[in-house]
């Protein structure tokens, strides 16, 4: 996966540095690896699978992680630095309320970085012999932003990740300014 990302997100983690991050869609923790990896100061993890949630809490004892949904989440307003949501837009279809929650749990001046994978099939997963289709959402890129800014973000950067000519990630900061 760290292939699709190239150097953009790279770029942007930089703004974590002893910073509260809440990471969505956490999963088994590959986002929150990165986020150590940049010195965030105080990581959260939340994701809809309690599977994936034990296996993220084996490889990051310090972490908090929290059973919830991206679209009603169990923080106070304004309670982290920065958020993130990496590779998990693919897995909603209506993005407003995960955005509009992230918006909410953002202290003023707070960073909102997420990842678009370019993805309009959902890919078979093989998992003990059988086939897993997860679903998936395309969401187009000039689509992610109108509904970052119907949630009132600013866009601070938007880059395409592009291989052999096709974008593959889309990979935006967004902050809470008001």
């Amino acid at each position: 996966m760290d292939s699709l990302e190239g150097n953009a997100l790279n770029m942007i983690l930089k703004c974590v540095e002893g910073k509260k991050v809440l990471d969505l869609g956490c999963g088994t923790g590959r986002g929150i690896k990165h986020l150590y990896d940049f010195k965030a100061a105080e990581v959260f993890g939340v994701d809809v699978s309690e599977k994936m949630l034990e296996i993220a809490k084996k490889k990051f004892k310090t972490t908090q992680f929290v059973l919830a949904d991206s679209e009603k989440l169990p923080f106070e307003d304004e309670s982290f630095d920065a958020v993130t949501a990496l590779f998990l837009i693919v897995h909603i279809g209506d993005l407003r309320k995960t955005f509009d929650e992230a918006y909410r749990v953002l202290k003023k001046g707070g960073i909102f970085i997420l990842s678009n994978i370019n993805q309009r099939k959902p890919p078979k997963l093989k998992i003990y012999n059988d086939e897993v289709i997860i679903e998936s959402f395309y969401h187009m890129p000039k689509h992610v932003i109108a509904a970052l800014e119907d949630s009132f973000f600013e866009i601070e950067s938007d880059e395409l990740v592009y291989e052999d000519g096709i974008w593959i990630n889309q990979i935006i900061k967004a902050v809470k300014r008001a």
